[in-house]
């Protein structure tokens, strides 16, 4: 999903005060959003044990359509299947589907760390695939040596994995990069289909809605649903519904209503950083020099391709 340029967390009516900047409280907000973010990949992670992969995906879609339904209703959005936008809703309905199934599933075979290195390239899809599909965003030679500077850590992280989490890591690595490629393409069609005209509380819920309906029916295909489930799994369940889902999604939406959509995006190589960190810190997982090596790259490659481009006639003014 990308973010549109209108206020999404206004009424009909009101004024919102946008910035040109972040300031430090936006930096704040984003900064514990890109936390949440790396958290989630832990406890996707941690629940795996308790609930199927593709069961907890399905459970998370359908828990997740209540406070973001609420939200859209509070904020007067309007949500509509009418307005020509139901087949490509119903398209990143099903690339998100398949983007959670390989991800939650990737969890089970792969470290937190290396999943969030591979899940995190998504912007260089989305800047590679804007090139040949929206005008006015072709590849620049900063954001080209961004890409070339992800592509060369994931193609790092896969080469070798001197901690891997089972015998079949080198399968959750790739599951996790394609899904970092169907999380792009729901970006792009957001972009280049009627869906760029909706609201993005209803661009979620299509993908929350279709995605709720596939995974639950799949589930059972990928064994049993419930593994060894806790009491404790299941309040770590509860909280990624509410902490990533409903408080983030607020969170998230909030900063893009007041902040460049271009400053935020920018944010977004700390995500891959934070999951390093929390599956270091409560999985006890290794983090080996490849990783390290490969998430420098990562985030380096990252900032370059979000790199907002100075208008020509204002550096010819300035000199």
């Amino acid at each position: 999903m990308v973010p549109r340029d209108d206020p999404p967390f206004s009424r009909p009516g009101a004024s919102v005060q946008r910035k040109d900047r972040i300031d430090a409280f936006g930096a704040s907000v984003l900064v514990a959003s890109a936390a949440v973010l790396g958290l989630n990949q832990v406890m996707i992670k941690v629940v795996n044990l308790g609930l199927q992969p593709v069961f907890q995906a399905g459970l998370r879609s359908l828990c997740a359509i209540l406070p973001v339904l609420l939200f859209a209703v509070l904020t007067r959005k309007k949500l509509s299947v009418r307005d020509g936008t139901l087949g490509p809703g119903l398209l990143i309905g099903v690339f998100f589907t398949t983007e959670f199934t390989l991800l939650f599933q990737a969890l089970d075979y792969t470290s937190v760390s290396r999943a969030s290195v591979l899940f995190y390239t998504m912007p260089f899809w989305v800047a590679l695939g804007a090139h040949f599909l929206i005008p006015g965003e072709r590849l620049t030679p900063v954001r080209v040596l961004g890409l070339v500077l992800a592509f060369s850590g994931a193609a790092l992280a896969l080469s070798g994995n001197e901690a891997p989490a089972s015998d079949k890591a080198l399968i959750g690595d790739v599951m996790c990069l394609v899904a970092a490629s169907l999380w792009a393409a729901i970006a792009l069609a957001v972009r280049t289909t009627k869906l760029a005209q909706t609201s993005p509380e209803m661009q979620l819920l299509y993908q929350l809605v279709v995605s709720t309906v596939l995974l639950l029916a799949l589930a059972p295909l990928f064994g049993p649903l419930v593994r060894d489930l806790t009491t404790e799994i299941l309040g770590i369940f509860a909280v990624q519904v509410v902490l990533v889902v409903a408080i983030g999604f607020l969170a998230w939406f909030w900063v893009l209503s007041i902040y460049p959509a271009s400053s935020v995006a920018s944010f977004s190589f700390l995500a891959p950083v934070f999951g390093v960190f929390f599956g270091w810190l409560l999985l006890d997982e290794t983090i080996t020099w490849r990783i390290l090596a490969a998430l420098a790259l990562v985030g380096v490659g990252i900032l370059l391709v979000n790199r907002k481009t100075r208008p020509r006639a204002a550096m010819v003014k300035e000199s």
